[in-house]
């Protein structure tokens, strides 16, 4: 490498750190719409997410098995330009510096998902205590830093091998730790998807429906869910019973869309659900019933973009029985596309006139008297995002993919700004 190509690169170094900074510079003059701390009730929390294949990396590494999204993306063409989360963002080895950016902007929580395959390689069985240590050094540093973790057991990334003793080994190894427990995000995006469209891993569904080699779109989507609610439901009983008066936690679980949450709890899936499904809709047991009804201590909404629903018209149709068609409605939304450059991305006023948006509704919410706890952005970090490979950017901080540096977009510093502490 020549002198000038080294002092090309230096300058360019120096010149992004100057925009970087000009840019925090500018965030802090960004209108907060009347926003701070004082806005909420006393002891609200505000933080950030991620998931565990989207932003750690190390896929192949520290005795990690793997996943079946680690299978899923090896399929030609099914993500975006080939991606994978082979090396994702990298925070297994830059979670300190992930971290101080949190504290920098006064964030107070950390909402992170723990990668099963990391901790039991082939589902259960023996542990892998690198894995371990790694979740030990990221929850220890959050605590230094004054960021409170919040760990999700499930975020899509099911290991290939599976048995059952994963939850209650997190339980007992974190919690003592680790105060706020979710089982699972998004559970119905895993049975929708997973089985009844084949657009996320496992990749199962009726041929008619995707480009799927097995799986039937009109029963698999509703056998997942109801095992992922009888799954939730029993770890959230074995965390009642055995940890959560010892360890004074709480648990609950992240949903998207609504009707997951009428069976935790009623202890039945909706009315209108049953007549639609019929047949193909599993029943619980009278046991099952007292397990999994009342089964969370909170509930977290997801939501990343307003949902503008609409009702299309109903048409008759020669296709098999699916999911998708038992929910005759659909909606659409928008992000950011991955290949904005760096000045581009740190300049994310939409961002902020969402968040803002967003924030002053849920305080008339609470106003109103909804009993909300808290709010996390989603998400930290420019990363993986799943079908969409890195074509798509969530985060507050950009990440340059070519050499994984971070910068804080003008989002990050204006919560920095709203979260100003006394």
């Amino acid at each position: 490498m020549g002198r000038s190509t080294l002092l090309w690169r230096s300058s360019l170094l120096v010149l992004l750190q100057v925009v970087a900074e000009q840019w925090a510079a500018l965030a802090a003059e960004v209108d907060t719409g009347g926003l701070s701390r004082k806005s909420f009730p006393k002891g609200f929390v505000f933080g950030t997410a991620t998931s565990a294949y989207q932003v750690e990396g190390m896929a192949h590494g520290d005795g990690r098995g793997p996943s079946i999204w680690d299978e899923f993306v090896k399929r030609p063409g099914i993500v975006a330009n080939n991606g994978t989360g082979d090396v994702a963002v990298d925070q297994y080895h830059r979670y300190k510096e992930d971290v101080d950016i949190m504290a920098n902007i006064n964030m107070d929580a950390y909402r992170f998902s723990i990668s099963w395959s990391r901790i039991f390689p082939k589902g259960a069985g023996e542990v892998n205590w690198k894995g371990v240590a790694y979740y030990n050094r990221l929850i220890d540093y959050l605590l230094e830093r004054g960021v409170a973790p919040y760990a999700n057991l499930y975020h899509y990334d099911l290991p290939l091998a599976l048995e059952q003793k994963y939850k209650e080994f997190c339980f007992k190894t974190f919690g003592d730790r680790v105060k706020n427990w979710m089982t699972f995000n998004e559970p119905r995006v895993v049975a929708a998807l997973g089985y009844d469209t084949g657009f996320f891993a496992p990749g199962r569904c009726s041929k008619e429906y995707g480009n799927c080699t097995e799986g039937n779109s009109g029963t698999e989507p509703y056998i997942a869910a109801h095992h992922l609610i009888l799954s939730h439901a029993a770890a959230v009983q074995r965390y009642r019973e055995k940890y959560q008066e010892k360890q004074k936690g709480r648990i609950g679980i992240l949903l998207d869309f609504v009707w997951f949450l009428h069976p935790i709890v009623y202890g039945e899936y909706p009315r209108t659900m049953q007549v639609v499904v019929g047949e193909r809709l599993p029943k619980f047991t009278e046991e099952e019933v007292k397990m999994v009804k009342g089964s969370m201590d909170f509930v977290g909404i997801n939501q990343y973009t307003a949902y503008y629903m609409y009702n299309p018209p109903l048409q008759s149709t020669a296709k098999p029985p699916s999911y998708q068609l038992d929910w005759k409605a659909g909606f659409a939304c928008m992000d950011d596309p991955g290949n904005v450059t760096l000045l581009q991305g740190l300049h994310d006023l939409k961002r902020i006139n969402y968040y803002e948006s967003y924030l002053l509704s849920l305080k008339k919410a609470i106003d109103d008297g909804a009993n909300v706890m808290g709010y996390f952005a989603w998400s930290l970090l420019d990363n993986f995002e799943w079908r969409l490979g890195y074509t798509s950017r969530f985060g507050i901080v950009y990440v340059d993919y070519k050499d994984l540096k971070r910068y804080p977009k003008m989002s990050a510093y204006w919560f920095k700004q709203v979260l100003q502490r006394d």
